[in-house]
């Protein structure tokens, strides 16, 4: 390890899937930033390719790629078009808000093949080419609070990212050997597009303020800096773990008043 600068990615090939936005984009762009050749992939290729060409423009290296999650023959194609990747990591996925007796199949096997099957596919590809080429590698698991507890209403989705937690601490005792550390993010209450109609709610940011140690909800940009951080050789001797970055949701309380 290069102890100057241990958070570089200077000679990388980083694979983020769900790039187009959110946290996707955020890690992106702080991959790109620390050096990385970055392929941005999603469905939405127009808005990729406006992505990537920004951080072109900036003297970065990206490139645009298509990939749709809920599509194997679409996960299957851009595998193998792939360069060697030293890095991948797997933000896509959808949500539906709804109790656990109003999910319809159609919507069930959609947030599981996006969230999880998909995932597990394109992993088993990727990561497969890391173990044979024998130079190690770095897969790092977009989760969510609901990888490690329990909320309402969120049933299919907890159940994809449970898996993802799962599929975190099994890989890096299978692939460990190989040099690959495997380590998923669970990030709390950051806005994104699936969640910024609930948050505009007065209700729930009086809620957050009791309920963790920080008042305030995330962004993406306080996911990036960890995934990049799990992406270098700085986390080398980090592997299988789930870490929250959630404000201390997940460790914390507040009281209602202060004293």
């Amino acid at each position: 390890m290069n102890l100057s600068n241990p958070f570089s990615l200077a000679g990388k090939t980083a694979l983020i899937n769900g790039a187009s936005r959110g946290i996707g984009l955020a890690i992106a762009q702080g991959a790109a930033a620390a050096g990385a050749n970055v392929i941005l992939a999603s469905r939405s290729l127009p808005q990729l390719e406006t992505h990537a060409k920004e951080l072109r423009d900036q003297g970065l290296l990206a490139e645009a790629r298509k990939l749709d999650m809920a599509d194997n023959a679409s996960i299957d194609a851009a595998a193998s078009a792939l360069p060697e990747v030293d890095i991948l990591i797997n933000v896509a996925g959808t949500n539906i808000r709804k109790r656990f007796t109003e999910y319809t199949q159609e919507e069930y096997e959609t947030i599981m093949q996006t969230n999880l099957h998909g995932i597990a596919r394109l992993t088993k590809l990727v990561g497969g080419r890391m173990v044979e080429r024998g130079k190690g590698g770095k897969i790092v698991h977009i989760g969510s609070l609901m990888s490690v507890l329990g909320l309402p209403y969120l049933t299919v989705y907890a159940m994809t990212k449970s898996a993802l937690a799962g599929l975190t601490r099994t890989l890096a005792a299978e692939w460990g050997r190989h040099n690959i550390q495997v380590n998923c993010i669970a990030p709390g209450f950051i806005i994104t597009d699936l969640n910024r109609a609930m948050w505009q709610q007065p209700v729930m940011k009086q809620w957050l303020k009791t309920a963790q140690a920080s008042p305030r909800t995330g962004v993406p940009e306080d996911i990036a800096p960890v995934a990049v951080f799990l992406s270098s050789a700085a986390s080398d001797y980090v592997t299988g773990q789930v870490i929250a970055v959630d404000g201390g949701y997940t460790t914390t309380s507040v009281w209602p008043f202060e004293v």
